[in-house]
């Protein structure tokens, strides 16, 4: 057993006089540098010259670069460098450079190591800093042990672990892949159910309004003023705080944090201005553009910016929750806010500006009803996805610290 210190050198240096001022050479921002098992985007450069004395790390092909400021390095940022432009990179000083010394460890096999779980957990353990942006320490990495040192057993395991990984990652590309087509499928049962209704021998007849196309011939296009009112109502009294989220709807500020598990900035200025809501209400903000109006889960205020909308009798909130959140809605929308860009805020004015259908209340509930069913089924299939692509990751990581620990006999397993 012995230290990675023996086996790398780590801040190596990089002979850079070999080439002119001007040559391109790699530029590796930490957004290159992948997650997981690494890989790095190499298609980015800069002429040597413009590289600025301590803002940055010199490396070389065969170099090994890991993140060691947080988040990036819990996500697994890592890289082996090859094919770089010159034949040296240059990344922000927030990642470590190691040079494999080719005699103590296989630059696959130290991709490895660091992928383990033991690796991680102590870096973890070693970090420092405040305010959000802690570091793993260069100790953390020099001191950390390595149980294999025979460089041919380590190429073995490298070899066994570039199978079993490259198996694995096939399986969740492809659960990757079916999530993605889950989403599409919900998006499209909403857009078609909000637009069309569920009952597809109704005859239809031409809208008049781009984003609604055909609709059934017993629905009426209208203003959104006939449907919902502005409310201007200032905050009550003893308000609590509520958050507009496009994950959860408009909640209650400490919830939202308690789901994230992250505090939020609170506003400090024209709190005597923030606005009312009820249950219910639907609320208009700048997050509006990307992904609808939400609607309020619970009593309270918020910000002044935003635009409170209160249902008139003809408005099934369920039916509407979706419609305002529909993919085809949101596109109508962004259609009215060409000047956002300049600052300004998404309110009633640009809501007003796309035409609604008129829909008798029981037939909105029975679409609501068809939607939550239909949606229930694909979240169902959607979580099963996602918790087996979780379970495969942790089977890939269990498996990669046992191999780099010596703990599994790579040629039994293969």
């Amino acid at each position: 057993m012995m230290r990675l210190k023996f086996a790398i050198t780590l801040s190596p240096p990089t002979n850079i006089n070999r080439l002119p001022p001007d040559s391109p050479v790699t530029f590796a921002p930490m957004e290159a540098i992948q997650d997981g098992l690494g890989g790095l985007d190499t298609s980015k450069t800069a002429p040597l010259a413009e590289l600025k004395a301590g803002s940055y790390n010199l490396f070389s092909n065969g170099d090994v670069l890991l993140a060691k400021v947080t988040p990036c390095f819990e996500n697994g940022k890592k890289c082996l460098a090859h094919d770089l432009t010159g034949g040296i990179g240059y990344a922000t000083s927030e990642v470590h450079v190691m040079r494999p010394k080719q005699e103590k460890i296989s630059p696959r096999f130290l991709m490895y190591l660091l992928s383990s779980d033991q690796f991680r957990t102590e870096g973890i353990i070693s970090m420092t800093g405040s305010g959000g942006l802690k570091r793993v320490s260069a100790e953390a990495v020099l001191n950390h042990r390595i149980v294999i040192e025979d460089v041919a057993k380590q190429s073995v395991i490298a070899d066994y672990l570039d199978g079993e990984t490259r198996r694995i990652d096939e399986l969740i590309k492809k659960k990757t892949r079916f999530i993605a087509l889950l989403r599409e499928k919900r998006a499209a049962v909403i857009d078609h159910a909000v637009t069309k209704g569920i009952d597809r021998t109704v005859e239809m007849k031409p809208s008049g309004v781009d984003w609604l196309g055909d609709i059934p011939v017993h629905w009426e296009t209208i203003p959104p003023n006939v449907l919902f009112k502005e409310s201007k109502e200032r905050a009550h009294e003893g308000d609590q705080l509520m958050s507009a989220t496009q994950k959860y709807g408009v909640i209650p500020l400490a919830d939202f944090e308690a789901l994230e598990q992250r505090q939020v900035t609170m506003a400090q200025t024209n709190l005597d201005k923030r606005k009312h809501v009820e249950v219910g209400d639907f609320v208009i903000s700048m997050r509006s553009m990307d992904g609808g109006l939400e609607r309020a889960r619970g009593v309270g205020s918020v910000r002044s910016s935003y635009s409170v909308l209160k249902s008139g009798p003809e408005v099934d909130g369920r039916f509407f929750g979706y419609l305002l959140k529909s993919s085809l809605y949101i596109q109508a929308l962004r259609l009215t806010t060409s000047f956002i860009r300049d600052g300004q805020d998404m309110n009633f004015s640009h809501f007003k500006k796309v035409r609604l259908p008129r829909i008798p209340m029981a037939e909105q509930s029975r679409i609501a009803d068809n939607i939550e069913h239909e949606t229930d089924r694909i979240d169902d299939l959607l979580e099963k996805t996602e918790r087996s692509i979780a379970l495969l990751k942790e089977k890939r990581a269990a498996l990669i610290t046992a191999a780099v620990t010596g703990k599994i006999d790579v040629k039994a397993a293969a």
